[in-house]
Order: C-alpha cells, then sequence, then structure tokens
C-alpha cells in the first residue's frame, strides 16, 4: 500500500505539478496561436543549423549519416569522478527534481539503462511559494563527470539516474535533491487512466505511435489516447526539432494537469495508486519516499499561477556544432544558460555566474590554448588580433596564415572551452553558423580561430 501510495503520488507530482508549472506560462501560446512561435533573437548572434563539418572547410568530404544515429557512448577518463549524493530536502529550502523519459530505442531493446529522451528540472521554493520548470535538450553537449564529452541524454545510459542528475547539476548550477525516471509504457497508461488527454492542436501533424501506423493529427482541440499523446509528445520533425518537442511535452503535461482538476480525478486516482502501482511499477524509477512525495504535493498545491515559470534550453542558448563521430550536438552558452537559470531558480537577484568573474576573467581562467590563422586579404590582422587577445589574458599558442581565403570567421573548439569560444564569439562577432565543435583531446590546439575578411574590414583594431 505505501509504495502504491508513492507511485500514485509521484505520477501526480510530475504530471499535475509540472502542468501546473506550464499553465500561467503557456496557456495563451497553446490555446491563442495558430502555431507555437519561433524563439525571439538573441542580439548579434544567429544561430543556424550547420551546413558544413570541420572536414568540409578544409575540402574533405564527411559521412552523412542518418538524423537519429545515435552517438557512441563516451569513454570514461582515466580518472573516475565520484558519483552525486543526493541530500535530502530538509522542507525549508528550494527543492529540485529532476524528470527522465528514456530513450525508446534503448527502452524497446531492453538490454541495459537507456538514454533519456527527456530532461525536465521542476523547482519550488517553500519559503517564497515560487516554483519553475526547465526543459533540458537530450543533444547538449556536456563534460560527463568521468567521460569525455557527450550528449547530454548518455549520461544515464553509462552511470544511471545519479550520472545523469550530477551531470545536469554541473550544467545548469543548482543541486538537485530527487529524481524520477518514466517510460513510455507508464506514461501511455497513465494518460489512458485518464481517459485520455485533451489538447489544442496548432497545426496539421503526422505522428508515429509505438506499435502503429503513422497518423496524421488535424489542428482544433481533441482528446488523444495515452499512445497518440506520446507519439504527439515526441514529435520532432517540425521547425525547431527538439526545442518544439519540449514545448510539446509541456503542452501535454498542461492537458494531463486539466483532465485532473476538471473531472476531479485527483481522489480516484489516489485511491487507485495500489493497483496502479502494480501495472506501472516497472517504468517507473525514483528516490523519493513517502513523506517527501507528500510533503512536495502540499508545497505544490500551495503555488499560485502567477508565481510560476517556465522555460526551454534552445537556439537564444545554444550554438549548433558536430560531435567527434559527426552528428549534430547542440553547445551551450553558459552565460545564456545562466541568466535563463536564474529567471527560474532564483528567488531574488542572481543565483551567481556558473564561473566566477566576467567575460574576459572566465576566458583568461580557462587558460585555453590558441590558434589564431589569417584566412583574410589583409596581411597583419592575424599578428595585430593575436597582440589585443594577448593583452586580454588569451593564451595564444600560434599565429600563421590559414592556407586558404575565408569570407566569415571562424571559431574550432577541440576541446571543450565555452568561455574562451563565447569571448571570442562576442569579441569576434563571429556568427552561430560559423561555430564549431570538433572533440579531438588529440588536437595540438584546444581553440583554432580563422581570420576572415569580414573580420579585417570592421575590426576596430588599430595599427602599430
Amino acid at each position: 500500500m505505501i509504495q502504491g501510495c508513492v507511485l500514485g503520488i509521484v505520477l501526480l507530482i510530475t504530471m499535475v505539478f509540472v502542468g501546473g508549472t506550464s499553465y500561467a506560462v503557456i496557456r495563451e501560446v497553446v490555446f491563442s496561436q495558430a502555431s507555437i512561435p519561433e524563439a525571439p533573437p538573441v542580439s548579434g548572434f544567429t544561430p543556424q543549423h550547420p551546413t558544413e563539418t570541420i572536414d568540409a572547410i578544409h575540402a574533405i568530404p564527411s559521412p552523412t549519416l542518418a538524423p537519429d544515429q545515435p552517438t557512441q557512448l563516451p569513454t570514461p577518463l582515466s580518472v573516475s569522478e565520484p558519483e552525486a549524493t543526493l541530500v535530502p530536502w530538509d522542507g525549508n529550502e528550494r527543492v529540485t527534481i529532476l524528470i527522465m523519459g528514456v530513450d525508446y530505442r534503448d527502452w524497446s531493446a531492453g538490454e541495459g539503462a537507456a538514454r533519456s529522451d527527456t530532461m525536465m528540472l521542476l523547482t519550488m521554493d517553500p519559503v517564497t511559494k515560487t516554483a519553475g520548470m526547465l526543459s533540458v535538450p537530450r543533444d547538449l553537449w556536456v563534460g560527463i563527470p568521468g567521460y569525455i564529452h557527450a550528449k547530454i541524454n548518455t549520461a544515464h545510459a553509462i552511470g544511471g539516474p545519479s550520472l545523469a542528475v550530477r551531470t545536469v547539476e554541473l550544467v545548469i548550477g543548482v543541486p538537485i535533491h530527487y529524481y524520477a525516471v518514466v517510460d513510455f509504457g507508464a506514461f501511455v497508461r497513465f494518460i489512458d487512466e485518464l481517459g485520455g488527454v485533451k489538447l489544442n492542436i496548432p497545426y496539421e501533424i503526422e505522428v508515429d505511435p509505438i506499435g502503429d501506423e503513422n497518423k496524421t493529427l488535424r489542428p482544433g482541440v481533441q482528446t488523444l489516447p495515452g499512445d497518440l499523446a506520446l507519439a504527439y509528445a515526441r514529435n520532432r520533425s517540425t521547425g525547431e526539432g527538439d526545442f518544439d518537442r519540449a514545448r510539446r511535452q509541456q503542452q501535454v503535461i498542461l492537458g494531463i494537469r486539466d483532465r485532473i482538476l476538471d473531472f476531479e480525478l485527483l481522489p480516484t486516482l489516489i485511491e487507485k495508486a495500489p493497483t496502479l502501482y502494480q501495472e506501472l511499477v516497472s517504468g517507473v524509477n525514483t528516490n523519493m519516499q513517502l513523506d517527501e512525495v507528500i510533503k512536495l504535493a502540499v508545497l505544490a498545491a500551495q503555488v499560485p499561477d502567477e508565481n510560476i515559470v517556465n522555460d526551454v534550453i534552445d537556439i537564444r542558448h545554444v550554438a549548433f556544432g558536430w560531435s567527434p563521430d559527426e552528428l549534430s550536438v547542440l553547445v551551450p552558452y553558459p552565460d545564456k544558460i545562466r541568466v535563463l537559470r536564474d529567471e527560474i531558480f532564483a528567488t531574488s537577484g542572481s543565483l551567481g555566474p556558473l564561473a566566477p568573474g566576467n567575460d574576459q576573467e572566465r576566458m583568461s581562467l580557462e587558460v585555453a590554448s590558441i590558434s589564431v590563422q589569417n584566412g583574410s586579404d589583409d596581411p597583419d590582422i592575424a599578428r595585430r588580433t593575436a597582440n589585443y587577445l594577448t593583452s586580454q589574458g588569451a593564451a595564444i599558442v600560434e599565429v600563421r596564415d590559414a592556407g586558404d581565403g575565408h569570407t566569415y570567421t571562424t571559431v574550432i573548439d577541440h576541446v571543450g572551452r565555452p568561455y574562451t569560444v563565447q569571448y571570442l564569439v562576442s569579441f569576434l562577432g563571429i556568427e552561430g553558423r560559423y561555430i564549431y565543435y570538433k572533440y579531438d583531446p588529440a588536437h595540438p590546439f584546444d581553440v583554432e580561430v580563422i581570420l576572415g575578411n569580414d573580420w579585417a574590414a570592421n575590426n576596430s583594431l588599430q595599427n602599430p
């Protein structure tokens, strides 16, 4: 009975509470717009999907891979990192929960731990009665503790929930107290228990239900059974791919929340928790105990809609790059993620940057070895640029000609030096499509900068 209550309340928290966090912020987007709007542009930065690989820059053809081909699991480093120790919530401070859904290919194979297909952070502050939710994209290219850089979704596959928690803590910069991992079967079964979920489909969309043929959802309000609701939430084929999918997931969770409240299903669900537990126990994994879950449920009910915020890490906060095996990845801009994090997690003021200091200081603290290469028509621009960067604390270890002409300035990160790249992008005015990430720890330089005619024509450096 106790386990059944735990599972039932966990499901309610992960779905009802998330629905509550979404409701105040996105209901007008979901129900009043004809389509989900694009994220607003970031000043001075125009992110685009990459049109060429690093090898293509040097006229070497690269392999073409299927969009959903999985990245290989990362290689352990020689010195392993300790696993995260989740500290139980004391009931007084802000509490944060990591909700994860598993990858269908791994889930259906049933062999070993699955990659996470969805990552959402839920947070509540019992003092200020504020709450928030943050969706983390599965293709975020991050340092996994004890391993080389990889997509964030691989952390769960190689180290389970503990390593996934530790990885997200380092990327976002907030402590995580609890986790809940829910697979597709549990998700579908729970929605069917509710009698489906009512959604306002903003535009025609083709979905791929598990074990069934593709179906087309027409625009308008309709009630979807669990399999179609899951297919709708999993779809990545619209304009902004995983970012759109995160917004649809929030819409589905909002629909679940409305279904429970509109039909007053909460008492019935709690009463049926033991039965649901028997059916869903294999599909939910959490470290929350009964008393902790009850406290969280009570707190969630006390948070008013106007005190709730939510958002998605999307094109405003990342650059598009390539992994070593030539798969598209999302490389985080730490300071942009910090600003977003503060909007959701800071009760007042700022939580502080993910690393101390201003842009220049954080760049110099990384001590990234930089090669400055001249691909422009100005024969002296590389030397002048390198001298200035050195004066700002950059570790310039090479200055040379690029060997061929470049219209646009390009930066290539080989080992993961986000603050150095961020500083160079800002100083040199590099466009998003010319920011590349080619992980190669054996490369002689951490970062390469190839100066183009755009920088040569518009720089503010003075000739000596």
